[in-house]
């Protein structure tokens, strides 16, 4: 039941809907600024209806990986109340991933779910594009191959103001020991509400291939909030077994003021 874990499941749902293989990487602008620093935690909310399903948290330390001064990015999912009782999931993602590029180094994938547990790292090379995973080895892979945690926010640093609607962005992504082209189309600007009042934002659509979990290729929607921060505050699955799952940001801690948990 992995849809209960949050933003980061969210990635690792759709990921499997997507045919493996590498494609071409296209490089969209990005913004000057990076749009997140050391000590961000992001905490998220996922609900079904009134029912609270679990919560997520994406956390920015700052760490040395082989001398360099990199981003250490952990998310953590977790089911929480009934859901929790029902599936006892707690699945956490680590990543080292460059300042300036955002490329990973290293990552973790640590998966508990019910009686169902998997540990991996797998470490990248640049110079030779290739990756070592603990579990299958050494692969050979594309060049700014990115892992789950730095797509998160290597797509906060992209300048949506400068991609016209209905262009996509993609970039590709190692997981699970599988390349994954990740595919996402911008929809334009979309104000929505939230508890502290009315947000611009960038509306996102991964997509999705329609099948066993999805009626249409756009059944999942992420809105980004049109500032310096490039926030994902609220996003919207229409999964054909249980409905509209939302997942909403609760709240932001970064020493600054942030959106607050939307409506």
């Amino acid at each position: 039941m992995k849809t209960v874990t949050g933003f980061l499941a969210i990635l690792s749902l759709i990921l499997p809907f997507y045919q493996a293989g590498a494609q071409e990487l296209v490089s969209p602008p990005l913004k000057k600024e990076i749009p997140f620093a050391f000590g961000e935690k992001l905490t998220y909310q996922v609900r079904y209806g009134f029912i609270v399903g679990g919560k997520t948290t994406f956390s920015l330390t700052e760490a040395i990986y082989k001398k360099k001064h990199v981003f250490h990015a952990t998310a953590t999912g977790q089911t929480t109340g009934l859901a929790n009782t029902l599936y006892g999931v707690k699945d956490t993602y680590e990543s080292w991933f460059d300042q300036e590029t955002t490329l990973p180094y290293k990552q973790i994938r640590d998966i508990s779910e019910g009686k169902y547990t998997l540990y991996n790292e797998v470490t990248y090379d640049r110079r030779h594009n290739t990756v070592e995973s603990k579990l299958s080895g050494e692969h050979k892979v594309p060049e700014k191959i990115m892992d789950l945690c730095s797509t998160f926010y290597y797509i906060r640093r992209v300048d949506f103001s400068k991609i016209q609607e209905g262009e996509e962005v993609f970039v590709n992504m190692y997981f699970a020991d599988e390349i994954f082209p990740f595919h996402l189309r911008y929809l334009g600007k979309e104000t929505i509400r939230t508890k502290n009042g009315k947000v611009s934002c960038f509306k996102i659509s991964p997509i999705v291939e329609v099948g066993r979990m999805f009626k249409s290729d756009d059944d999942l929607t992420i809105w980004f909030t049109d500032d310096e921060k490039c926030l994902p505050v609220l996003v919207r699955m229409e999964l054909r077994v249980v409905g509209a799952v939302m997942l909403k940001l609760l709240k932001c801690d970064d020493g600054t003021e942030s959106v607050a948990e939307t409506e």
